[in-house]
């Protein structure tokens, strides 16, 4: 599907789709896919684990997920990370898993860049659920905030050129030498510079979320992207 997708469309939805699709391998490593039939307790099973995560009812509140979801979510989240965070290196582990055709790791750290919203160098299970959140049951609005702080490498409130190739160039790193046709060397950069001619409106050298939402709306591949993968879970 994705080689498709690099063939056809622009790497600004490439980068979205990514995004997304990103995560859904994450759900897929810990077990979450599909949902157990096993029992689930009660209540999260906090006693062994350092990072103690907010009560479920508050969780509840603040995602889109119900309380058996976030039940299940937290079960595999603390198989695989059993202190309750994870810190940037296993976040790296994780995508070079899946990935291995190719260089996961810069893509991995703006990821976890954009995972880790307090910023204090891991992603624990309140970071992970609500990143999800957003990604798989959010609305239009909110997942394009979550792709534009993505993008808003420094979280100065705009995308430069030079942030947005940074991506660009990750994600080419982690999926370039699968993709059909390959991509030549100099394709990223020609893909931002078109990014930039469509979102840029007052052409002042950098993207504002507003620019980068209005233009996004009415883009019609990624539109379609936003939903690729609302039904997951």
């Amino acid at each position: 599907m994705l080689s498709a997708i690099w063939e056809t469309e622009g790497l600004q939805t490439v980068g979205i789709v990514v995004l997304v699709f990103a995560s859904i391998k994450l759900l897929h490593l810990l077990g979450l896919i599909s949902f157990s039939e096993d029992s689930v307790e009660d209540e999260l099973e906090l006693s062994t684990v350092r990072h103690r995560p907010e009560g479920l009812e508050q969780l509840e509140a603040q995602t889109r997920f119900s309380r058996k979801e976030l039940q299940i979510l937290y079960r595999g989240f603390k198989n695989e990370c059993p202190s309750g965070v994870v810190n940037e290196d296993t976040f790296k582990d994780i995508y070079a898993q899946f990935f291995p055709q190719g260089d996961a790791s810069t893509y991995a750290h703006f990821l976890f860049n954009a995972f880790d919203t307090d910023h204090n160098g891991s992603v624990s299970f309140e970071d992970f659920v609500m990143g999800l959140s957003i990604l798989l049951r959010g609305s239009i609005q909110e997942k394009l905030n979550w792709a534009f702080n993505l993008y808003d490498i420094n979280k100065d409130g705009y995308i430069t050129k030079e942030e947005m190739l940074d991506i660009m160039k990750a994600i080419y790193d982690m999926m370039g030498k699968c993709t059909y046709p390959v991509l030549r060397e100099e394709t990223p950069r020609q893909h931002v510079e078109i990014f930039f001619q469509k979102m840029d409106k007052n052409k002042d050298g950098v993207v504002t979320i507003d620019e980068f939402i209005d233009c996004c709306q009415n883009d019609e591949n990624i539109m379609r992207s936003m939903h690729l993968f609302e039904n997951v879970l």
